[in-house]
């Protein structure tokens, strides 16, 4: 390898180690909140119900921005956005650490929420276009894997130790030098990859309206377990998102210059990587939530012993998604190893269902967090490959974009349905008179159940959707289309992203 191939070669892991530490402040926020709501509460005076809006802010517009902040990055440039929205969601964590009552602090969340969604959503673009070689892509894919699944489970530990060492402040404070030394670091190594501005009419009107529909969409999806998946809110407000996003698609077909152009969902690897992937995270949000709540509620496990409990499933994460995950990939294909990974997910599921009320840990609840683990290790990172595979360079942004918008809707569609059905488990075990733990561990088995399902069928859908397609008759030189074998895209520059 010459000097010159190398420094470039290292300039593109400079630039996706910057990247990736961006996601990474991004998908702690969104996990370390949650063990710190209690001294929140107590320290603000939140009731139950005005507390989940110091998550439910953030989650709207995080969720609502991500496909607009996606093609953004495609027509005024990834780094620009990334960095910008980096600088937003810096700004808006000290906002929310320096909070002193609960509207300033709901006000703070809804702004941080709106720079996480600008900074993640190019992210997986702008990895597409600093790796053409497809060896070097599934490699850089497995460490963005790790940073999305195991920074998940990572925030849970460094939420408790932040809210038992100091206060709940400092689970924010924690982002702004962080955040800094990421944005100096990503204006020396990520290159300027600006296009010359907007083109002329950039589709403002489908603009309004796919957010208008994400925002009121994850509105009704976070507030169905309170008020119901039958209620008549959750129905009118569901069908508004439903008008409203059926508009922004009668847009997109007829528009000059669309924001989302529809012939991206011509490709079966875009449509049906998103489809099985915002399943299996459909599950894995659902038992995140439902595993903590178990481990708090019934085994009595303090906030610092939850995030030492999910250990294990960072560390076997982290250990099958750098490098293994990309080996795994090219041996057997990815849509083989995705399949066999949502296989595991859901024994893990089901395993963590059977946990009784008096249950031990090491017998009990490790080996399903193991299972977790494994299958999510393998399983994003080829999904996720399967979803990028194919994907022009000027279309990166966009497909950037749809997929960190079904990863966000997924889970939180997830989490509603598998709480909502968890509860209304416990609330019938404690009307027949069954004592509050059993009642509990009754609503969590119900729930994992249900979230085992949704999983079982990501697995068959992918066996269906994400084969590799047969060659066609005729043509003996055709070659058999592997979903997430990702060839360079045409004109994708192998130095985007990073500077030589």
């Amino acid at each position: 390898m010459s000097s010159t191939a190398f420094a470039v070669r290292r300039s593109r892991w400079a630039a996706l180690v910057v990247l990736c530490a961006g996601f990474l402040v991004i998908v702690l926020d969104q996990t370390i909140v949650n063990v710190a709501l209690p001294s929140i509460q107590a320290d603000l005076g939140f009731t139950p119900a005005g507390l989940t809006w110091v998550v439910n802010a953030y989650l709207i517009a995080f969720g609502g921005l991500l496909l607009l902040a996606g093609r953004l990055g495609d027509l005024v440039g990834r780094r620009r956005v990334f960095l910008g929205g980096l600088v937003v969601f810096v700004l808006a964590s000290l906002w929310c650490g320096l909070a002193t009552d609960r509207s300033m602090l709901i006000a703070a969340r809804f702004v941080q929420g709106v720079g996480g969604a600008v900074t993640s959503a190019v992210i997986l673009g702008m990895i597409v276009g600093l790796f053409p070689d497809p060896r070097e892509l599934g490699k850089a894919i497995g460490v963005y894997g790790f940073v999305g699944s195991g920074g998940a489970a990572a925030g849970l530990l460094l939420g408790g130790v932040l809210t038992e060492a100091l206060s709940w402040h400092w689970i924010f404070f924690v982002n702004v030098p962080v955040g800094v030394l990421i944005v100096v670091s990503g204006l020396r190594v990520l290159a300027d990859d600006r296009v010359g501005g907007p083109r002329r009419g950039a589709d403002a009107a489908g603009a309004v309206l796919v957010t208008a529909a994400l925002m009121t969409g994850s509105y009704v999806i976070l507030k169905a377990p309170d008020t119901g998946l039958g209620s008549l809110r959750t129905v009118g407000l569901g069908a508004l998102a439903l008008v409203l996003f059926g508009a922004f698609l009668i847009r997109q077909a007829t528009a000059p210059t669309p924001l989302l152009p529809l012939r991206v969902f011509r490709s079966r690897s875009l449509s049906g990587g998103n489809l099985v992937l915002g399943l299996m995270l459909a599950g894995m949000f659902a038992q995140m939530f439902l595993g903590a709540l178990y481990l708090q509620l019934v085994l009595g496990f303090t906030p610092l012993q939850i995030g030492m409990g999910y250990l294990p499933v960072a560390v076997s994460i982290g250990l099958l998604s750098v490098g293994a995950s990309a080996r795994l990939n090219a041996r057997f294909g990815a849509h083989r190893v995705a399949v066999a990974g949502l296989v595991v997910i859901a024994a893990g599921l089901v395993v963590f269902g059977r946990a009784p009320v008096g249950g031990d840990y090491v017998g009990d609840v490790l080996p399903a967090l193991l299972c977790l683990g494994v299958g999510g290790g393998v399983a994003f990172p080829a999904l996720v490959t399967i979803a990028m595979s194919g994907v022009s360079a000027e279309d990166a942004g966009l497909a950037s974009g749809v997929n960190n918008t079904v990863q966000q809707v997924g889970g939180a569609l997830g989490l509603a349905v598998v709480a909502t059905i968890a509860a209304f488990r416990s609330d019938e075990l404690l009307a027949q008179g069954v004592d509050r733990a059993a009642a509990l561990d009754g609503g969590y088995d119900a729930g994992f159940a249900v979230a085992a399902g949704i999983v079982v069928t990501a697995a068959i859908l992918g066996a269906i959707l994400l084969r590799p397609q047969r060659p066609k008759e005729g043509n003996p030189e055709a070659r058999s289309s592997e979903p997430g074998h990702l060839e360079p895209a045409a004109g994708r520059d192998a130095s985007v992203g990073c500077t030589s």
